[in-house]
């Protein structure tokens, strides 16, 4: 049985309890919001030894790392090296978007080097295999398709991407629309070429039950993918984001009563102005399932920034409804991502999710920056840096510009807390023990 149908069992499952034990909250709770669907546990049931990670409603929010090489670096040591990055700064879970080399072994290595959730988007590997064997992404069939899912999952890969909702009546709306930047999803570009090509529908739409049903053997979490997201703000929440998004609304409910666990991906490029809107338009139409979001990004003339453009709107995103933020690097828009630009992304997102979460009245979060705030206010530079983010950047810092001081060496002698300590509340003053 799935998590989900466990937990409409009323099943107290390991995972459930788990999740408990790491949001300190009850599992009955948890139990109850699986089995609303409002709660996702991505743990395929052959994915041995990988980290129990809830998503949803009530919980902290989670960030994703994408990793995966491309036809121009196809360098799979690389991508390794971004994992340990991954884990180092603290993801909670990764994708592998590889679309160059030897796919199936690059998914492979990259589960046995991490512990967390793992993430795949299928059709780029049948795509590239259609390409391989019959010389055109067009050229696959339904069954290349579902071939592909029925091995990542056999191979443990604990949630996928589908573009399920991008449907014939999606693209009619893209033509009408007059769109800036028409598709930017890679996974939505292959599924437009294919159902134009072929004038057929698109397979994970008109076969959904047969989607549903390799899911649920092997417990995969679908993320409903959204090929029809906005590539820039001049498109976002226009007819063909929104056609795709009522389509994925209807897939939520026939996955969740096929006991398959579902969550739902997002925008995109999306002026401040519009995020709030765009996540409670997701939560109404698609029953409150888990929302995904990439960003959004809040301004398209930042390239090199990109970061610091999602984090922007993923606070934003995360704070009005958002459970889980898929990280942008500062290549986004540029290239293919090296570690550090990992490092820089996940960081910045992961600060993203963190300020949401004090909004959202998430358990512990708040009380973080409170013991930060008393640690700073004791210069106890120790116990700030195991409370910090980023704990080595923090120590780097530190070390590349010391001060003979207690204080920082922005301040020294004349660091205000210091000074006010001393003489407002002198028994305050630190000593030589927290330095």
């Amino acid at each position: 049985m799935t998590q989900l149908e466990h937990a409409k069992k009323g099943h107290l499952t390991p995972a459930v309890k788990h999740v408990a034990e790491k949001e300190g909250l009850s599992a009955e709770e948890i139990g109850r919001l699986v089995a609303q669907g409002r709660i996702v546990i991505p743990l395929n049931s052959r994915h041995t030894a990988v980290e129990t990670v809830g998503i949803g409603k009530n919980l902290r929010t989670k960030v994703n790392v994408n990793i995966g090489t491309s036809q121009d670096y196809p360098d799979v040591e690389s991508e390794l090296e971004k994992v340990a990055v991954s884990l180092k700064y603290g993801a909670d879970c990764l994708m592998d978007l590889s679309t160059g080399g030897d796919i199936p072994s690059i998914r492979r290595k990259i589960l046995e080097k991490s512990n967390l959730p793992l993430g795949t988007v299928p059709i780029y590997q049948a795509a590239i295999r259609a390409i391989e064997e019959r010389g055109s992404i067009v050229n696959l069939t339904p069954d290349d398709l579902f071939a592909v899912i029925e091995e990542q999952a056999k191979e443990g890969v604990d949630f996928m991407t589908i573009h399920a909702g991008l449907t014939s009546r999606a693209i009619e709306r893209l033509r009408n629309q007059g769109r800036v930047a028409d598709v930017v999803s890679r996974g939505g570009a292959m599924h437009v070429a294919w159902i134009l090509h072929n004038g057929r529908e698109n397979p994970f739409y008109a076969d959904f039950d047969r989607l549903c049903d390799i899911a649920y053997r092997y417990d995969v979490t679908l993320s409903l993918g959204d090929g029809m997201r906005p590539g820039c703000i001049a498109d976002a929440t226009d007819r063909p984001q929104l056609e795709e998004l009522i389509t994925l609304g209807e897939l939520v409910k026939r996955a969740k009563e096929k006991n398959v666990q579902v969550m739902v991906e997002g925008p995109g490029h999306v002026p401040l102005d519009q995020i709030v809107t765009n996540m409670q338009i997701q939560k109404r139409l698609c029953h409150d399932a888990p929302f995904y979001v990439l960003g959004p990004l809040v301004t398209d003339i930042a390239p090199g920034y990109d970061h610091i453009v999602s984090a922007i709107g993923g606070a934003l995103a995360a704070s009005s409804g958002a459970d889980f933020l898929c990280y942008v690097t500062p290549a986004e828009h540029l290239g293919l991502p090296s570690p550090d630009d990992v490092r820089e992304g996940l960081i910045a997102s992961r600060i993203a999710a963190h300020a949401a979460d004090i909004v959202k009245g998430v358990k512990g979060a708040r009380e973080q920056d409170l013991e930060l705030s008393k640690a700073r206010k004791r210069l106890d530079w120790q116990a700030q840096q195991k409370l910090v983010l980023d704990p080595h950047k923090f120590a780097a810092i530190r070390e590349q510009r010391k001060t003979k001081s207690e204080a920082c060496s922005m301040c020294g002698d004349f660091c205000a807390m210091r000074i006010v300590s001393e003489y407002l509340r002198p028994q305050e003053v630190p000593d030589d023990s927290c330095l």
